[in-house]
């Protein structure tokens, strides 16, 4: 049975509530040093469940501007460290959260949302913009390419930056949002009331069950501590 199965990602649906738990409970419990090891716990326990490659990615950023902030918090609290860990718990539940949304494929999470009935507005809403952000990835780094290639110069000269970097990104965003438009409309999508299929339907599995108690019993933890 597919229940059974260990499952290399999260369920969509089980994802998303992860992120809004591990959010709301990082920014509630952020003056707490038990709420410092809930996330630790947190970070350690997603790397298992299909998001390590995400995790891993964002860990600098967390740390670098994470820890930019915590230090300002610092300072202009008197040097408490206390301050400084409430805005270091707050960051990490947001990086945290964002990793678990990054680790989601679009369509898979289409899927989900699709089986529980949610308005098509939402759904495809939510599969473009999920599609924008790896393209804008893509296009900044052919624009950074093209401009090597004409020699165009440093990106920190405010002249180069407006005619040799922001108005061929922008002009190439617009192409990309008619290209998705096109597309979702030539797959079938559309809202309404539409008539749609689902041809391969997504189910909790017993490695989300798993992810999910785990998740509850260190959160449980922090508190009764």
């Amino acid at each position: 049975m597919k229940f059974f199965a260990f499952n290399k990602k999260l369920y969509p649906l089980i994802a998303i509530a992860a992120a809004l738990f591990i959010i709301i409970f990082g920014l509630v419990t952020a003056r707490s040093v038990n709420c410092a090891y809930f996330l630790c716990g947190v970070f350690v326990w997603l790397c298992v469940f299909g998001c390590l490659k995400t995790c891993l990615k964002m860990l600098p950023a967390l740390v670098i501007i994470g820890g930019a902030f915590s230090l300002i918090a610092w300072a202009s609290a008197g040097r408490e460290w206390s301050a400084a860990l409430s805005m270091a718990n707050r960051f990490a539940a947001i990086f945290l959260a964002a990793a678990v949304g990054m680790s989601t494929e679009a369509v898979r999470m289409t899927r989900s949302l699709s089986q529980v009935h949610t308005p098509r507005a939402i759904t495809l809403g939510m599969l473009i913009s999920m599609s924008f952000v790896p393209m804008l990835k893509v296009e900044i780094r052919r624009v950074r390419e093209a401009m090597k290639t004409r020699g165009a110069g440093s990106i920190l000269n405010p002249k180069i930056l407006y005619r040799a970097f922001l108005v061929p990104f922008v002009m190439r965003l617009v192409n990309i949002s008619d290209t998705l438009a096109l597309s979702v409309e030539t797959r079938g999508f559309a809202l309404g009331k539409a008539p749609y299929s689902i041809y391969k339907k997504e189910y909790p599995a017993l490695s989300d069950v798993i992810f999910v108690v785990g998740l509850a019993v260190g959160a449980a933890l922090a508190v009764v501590l």
